[in-house]
């Protein structure tokens, strides 16, 4: 991928005045974050997933995780007061954050969500998130990430 996409994410950036970095890779299916830390030469832990879930009464919401670890949804549902939360479906996600599985940015999302962030991601200087299409990253404080979404700290990794 040589052009940079203009998308409701970097788009949403531009607007609020957030510095970010563009880094587009070669997406390939089911790589995840291993793949895309792997050609932006970055540790995958910086790199940092997100994730559209949905809790029993199917109201969606969106965690941050370190690329590197898997959600505890228990620990989630605990956290949130909820009975359970559970990754929702692709065709669902999509539907609710308008971007393509594999190109879901937390930012620019179609519909209004909750936003989670582990809190670790928020002790790193310099994380890289997708910036709504599948190939493309963009790196970005995590202060000024979570600022923006208005995310709040949970700790839910595994």
């Amino acid at each position: 991928m040589s052009k940079v996409p203009s998308t409701p994410a970097t788009r949403l950036l531009r607007e609020k005045g957030v510095a970010y970095t563009e880094h587009p890779y070669r997406y390939e299916e089911k790589g995840g974050t291993r793949v895309s830390a792997r050609e932006l030469g970055v540790d995958e832990h910086a790199v940092v997933k997100t994730l559209v879930m949905e809790d029993e009464a199917g109201a969606p919401l969106v965690v941050l995780m370190h690329g590197d670890r898997e959600v505890s949804v228990k620990a989630l549902a605990r956290q949130l007061g909820r009975k359970s939360i559970a990754p929702c479906k692709p065709e669902v996600a999509q539907r609710h954050s308008g971007y393509m599985v594999g190109g879901t940015s937390p930012m620019g999302t179609r519909k209004a969500m909750p936003v989670y962030v582990e809190r670790t991601i928020l002790d790193l200087p310099r994380i890289y998130v997708n910036g709504g299409s599948r190939g493309f990253l963009v790196g970005l404080d995590p202060k000024a990430l979570a600022t923006l979404v208005g995310a709040v700290p949970v700790d839910a990794s595994t």
